[in-house]
């Protein structure tokens, strides 16, 4: 934790839980992802390497990286980190990314138009749920049983809580490359400063780490 947290939205008022972003890693130019995912790049145009390679680096990398599971109880992500899938489900063998063991370990609620059964592997449940940022939240918090809830992205879920007013701290890591295109969180990341306070850490290989928590009201 890298600050106080201030009130916002209605289970902030009457629960003590959090919603954490962590190790989001992005381009100079703010990009998350590139331009054309697919089944064998989930990244899309983008090389992995540049955007999350410095979460192996040991010091300051190495705490940020452990900080990912702490008090964590559920995981909200969109459907685009879930898989490359778009529209409707003509693939329910499609289970993530991840194979068979997911590194989440709590429940996973995957934000999507178009639902489908929920699936169990390991010790990870997926549910696939409609709804706003809020109605999603309130799911996860349930769910989460009294622990933080972590925001898993992509760009484009992360934006949407961002400016729903439902997160609580942020870890972005700027990579020194730049896309020029793809799915995008920011143009800055002075954009936050409205809401936020910000510590900026320099890491190894020219990665910055912008570290945000939600301002006092």
């Amino acid at each position: 934790m890298w600050g106080p947290a201030a009130p916002a939205g209605p289970w902030h008022r009457s629960r003590a839980e959090l919603v954490r972003v962590h190790n989001f890693g992005v381009s100079r130019d703010g990009y998350a992802a590139g331009q054309g995912q697919s089944l064998q790049r989930p990244f899309g145009s983008a090389d992995p390497q540049d955007l999350v390679g410095w979460a192996m680096e040991t010091g300051l990398a190495d705490y940020l990286v452990r900080e990912f599971h702490r008090n964590i109880g559920a995981e909200i992500m969109g459907r685009n980190k879930f898989g490359p899938q778009r529209g409707p489900w003509t693939d329910h063998e499609w289970q993530g990314w991840w194979g068979p063991e997911p590194p989440f370990h709590t429940p996973v609620f995957v934000m999507t138009h178009h639902e489908r059964p929920s699936f169990m592997l390991s010790d990870t449940t997926f549910h696939f749920v409609g709804g706003d940022p809020a109605t999603v939240l309130g799911l996860a918090l349930d769910a989460a049983d009294g622990k933080d809830v972590r925001l898993g992205g992509g760009a484009t879920t992360v934006r949407q809580f961002l400016d729903a007013g439902l997160i609580d701290t942020l870890h972005v890591a700027v990579a020194p490359v730049e896309l020029g295109a793809g799915t995008r969180l920011w143009v800055s990341p002075d954009e936050l400063l409205d809401r936020y306070h910000r510590d900026v850490v320099a890491g190894v290989d020219g990665v910055v780490h912008h570290l945000f928590w939600r301002e006092l009201p």
